[in-house]
């Protein structure tokens, strides 16, 4: 009888049920004898040679299926810096692992879980509130650090951050106020220093609004000099926002490629051109592409933080380490030509009214339209008189009414006399009458004139 209750025990086990023990002094049920219950022979069917055997479905399919199910269900992973709230799955001597809830599981080390006579506070299923300072990159667990309590000031606070330093982790700080070279960072009660260089991976002109903002901070310097004075401690914010933007900049080039319309915004100015991040990467947007008309400045189209459509022109091979890559980008790519219509809207004969926005010494540019300019010679300006530069005829955005002479588009050249009096703006009229040519055997040209006089 022994025997058939230690086997029966055995086969429930395998079962995966589970077994509630009854007490030795308490009523047991009669054993079933075999002259009650009649044995039941297996089928061929439904007999196995193993209870354990596997069903049809291996167990690997069943785990990736469970893995995917449960995994379309967890929150993306939170960002450094981010407070959040985790339980307690395993407590090592080294690591401390909890469940996030997200799709990565975190660490965090077992040190910032135990109280100061280094008894562990905390016990598996327990939830425990942290921040996070980072990823392990052997791991891909999220790295956590939890602030310790009362403010963290004296030893144990900067025995904390020494511990942060020595492992590559991010802490969160308060900028308190600004000296010489930089800000002032507490950091758990614990006084440290960011140059304003170390801010933001852009350069800082007035870091006074920095003054009581709280920050994430990547400890670049701990010096402990001795003799019970505070630690020297050197925080830097932009190699954190310089890890981001590497990440941002990988995910931003699998994407790019040459004739790609993107969108950007613009981050600074120059006499040349504008810079533009493509999110993470950043590409030049030269003067001459920022759109058809004729600009002198760059902030004349455009100011920082402006969002722009841009169309990428080249990807080149970088020249330094600080840009891999040199990215030529155009607006204007995106703009009608206005070249396309430009001998229909402007025919021969046609008298409009432009701007001058050039001079030289054989002419000026007048701009008809956006992106259409026409050249006025400086004999067509001298209306009689000698000169000796367009400036003493005419001055940079002055109106000027002229006629065109004539239109090359495949050259993109426009020739503009200066109109007559009494003839007025037809560039909308279709019929405008030709300019007439001088009748031969006439005066014709100066030359000829001077010619017909030998």
């Amino acid at each position: 009888m022994e025997e058939q209750t230690e086997e029966a025990t055995v086969g429930v086990a395998d079962a995966d049920l589970t077994v509630t023990p009854v007490a030795e002094d308490g009523p047991t049920e009669p054993a079933a004898s075999a002259e009650t219950t009649p044995a039941v022979e297996a089928s061929p069917e439904t007999s196995s040679d193993s209870p354990n055997d596997a069903p049809a479905e291996g167990f690997g399919e069943i785990l990736a299926a469970f893995e995917e199910t449960d995994g379309a269900k967890r929150k993306a992973d939170p960002a450094i810096g981010d407070k959040v709230k985790g339980r307690v799955l395993s407590i090592g001597d080294e690591s401390t692992f909890l469940d996030l809830g997200t799709k990565s599981e975190a660490m965090i080390p077992t040190a910032d879980l135990r109280d100061k006579e280094g008894n562990i506070k905390v016990a598996v299923g327990d939830e425990v509130t942290a921040m996070v300072a980072g990823r392990d990159e052997e791991s891909n667990c999220l790295v956590l650090k939890k602030k310790s309590g009362g403010g963290g000031r004296g030893a144990e606070a900067a025995a904390e951050i020494q511990r942060a330093f020595e492992a590559g982790l991010a802490v969160e700080g308060r900028i308190t106020g600004m000296n010489k070279g930089g800000l002032e960072v507490d950091v758990n009660g614990v006084r440290a220093f960011c140059p304003v260089s170390q801010i933001e991976n852009r350069f800082v002109e007035d870091a006074s609004g920095y003054v009581g903002q709280r920050h994430v901070f990547r400890i670049i310097r701990y010096e402990t000099p001795g003799g019970g004075k505070r630690p020297n401690i050197v925080l830097s914010r932009r190699a954190l926002l310089q890890e981001e933007a590497d990440v941002k900049a990988a995910e931003a080039r699998a994407n790019l490629s040459v004739g790609a319309i993107v969108t950007g915004r613009v981050t600074s100015l120059t006499t040349y051109g504008a810079f533009i991040d493509l999110g993470g990467v950043e590409g030049l947007l030269h003067v001459s592409e920022i759109g058809h008309s004729r600009l002198a400045r760059p902030e004349d189209a455009l100011k920082v933080d402006q969002e722009v459509e841009v169309q990428i022109l080249k990807i080149e091979q970088g020249k330094d380490d600080k840009r891999t890559e040199r990215i030529s980008l155009s607006r204007k790519a995106l703009e009608r030509d206005p070249w396309r219509d430009a001998a229909s809207r402007y025919a021969e004969g046609t008298v409009v009214t432009g701007k001058v926005v050039r001079l030289e010494t054989f002419g000026a540019f007048v701009e008809l339209s956006p992106g259409l300019d026409g050249l006025v010679h400086i004999s067509e300006l001298a209306q009689g008189k000698r000169l000796q530069h367009s400036k003493e005829a005419v001055k940079i955005g002055q109106e000027l009414q002229v006629k065109v002479l004539g239109v090359e588009t495949s050259r993109r050249r426009i020739s503009l006399g200066v109109a007559g009096e009494g003839e007025h703006d037809d560039v909308d009229d279709a019929a405008a009458p030709p300019r007439v040519a001088a009748p031969q055997g006439k005066f014709g040209s100066l030359g000829d004139f001077f010619k017909n006089r030998r």
